[in-house]
């Protein structure tokens, strides 16, 4: 039998991030894998929930800036690039010389100067992440994520792909099946931003296979947007819409608030 913390740890960053439901937390540490778990899922009102323990608990200060990226990220699936910044913020300044927690913080930063067309800024931000030393290979995928979305942003096809690559290649070696899946999504991306819309199809069609099947809800919204674009030989224009449409309905009933923009 695998113990409450175990099954935490391999829900959040290991190889089922569709398990549910999940064990009560004990710590600060398995709060925030539980928060990290149900955000994958889209449980949004559990995650929240679990970082709003964490911020209670004994050891709840050593988790803080971490908690305040995970919140972050939260509003930036659901389209608040604006509040994600304060929590980014937020977790910048809690970070003190945690360098998992600094790397996150200004990745986090990056994402959302990029999502609100700050390019410059969000390439700035990057730069800062890239030089902190003794990160580790969780925020390293994150770092290629960001690269990847900046770079189709600006036009940088050809890169984007190759972070999107890294990213994949480093997720593997990580042993998170959810930083898999999404890389997989910031592949095919960056794929159809060069123009490989075949390819695109590929990758996106085999990865929304995969997050469904993980309950990976947000990816599951994120592969149907992608789908409704470029065309799906999995199915038509209206089943792919009727799955988007699903899968934000499902992140509305288990707590998400979409933004409008």
């Amino acid at each position: 039998m695998i113990d409450p913390a175990s099954r935490l740890a391999r829900a959040a960053f290991g190889s089922e991030p569709g398990a549910w439901p999940l064990p009560d937390p004990a710590t600060a540490e398995q709060a925030w894998h539980r928060a990290v778990a149900a955000g994958g899922q889209g449980r949004y009102a559990v995650a929240l929930a679990d970082l709003e323990r964490l911020a209670r608990m004994a050891d709840g200060a050593t988790f803080a800036s971490l908690a305040h990226s995970t919140r972050a990220s939260f509003a930036r699936q659901l389209g608040g690039h604006a509040a994600a910044r304060s929590w980014d913020g937020r977790a910048w300044a809690a970070a003190g010389n945690d360098a998992d927690a600094g790397a996150d913080a200004l990745i986090g930063l990056a994402a959302d100067a990029l999502g609100v067309g700050r390019f410059a800024l969000s390439s700035d931000l990057l730069r800062r992440a890239r030089h902190v030393e003794g990160t580790s290979q969780r925020i390293a995928v994150r770092f290629e994520w960001v690269s990847a979305e900046l770079a189709m942003a600006t036009g940088r096809a050809s890169s984007a792909v190759d972070h999107a690559e890294r990213a994949v290649g480093l997720a593997a070696a990580m042993g998170s099946t959810r930083h898999a899946v999404k890389s997989e999504v910031v592949r095919a991306a960056a794929l159809c931003c060069s123009g490989d819309v075949e390819a695109c199809r590929a990758v996106a069609e085999s990865a929304l296979s995969m997050a469904r099947e993980l309950d990976l809800v947000p990816l599951t919204w994120a592969l149907a947007c992608l789908l409704s674009d470029v065309g799906s030989a999995a199915g038509g224009p209206a089943e792919i819409g009727a799955l988007r449409e699903d899968a934000a309905a499902t992140v509305r009933r288990r707590g998400g608030a979409w933004s409008v923009r």
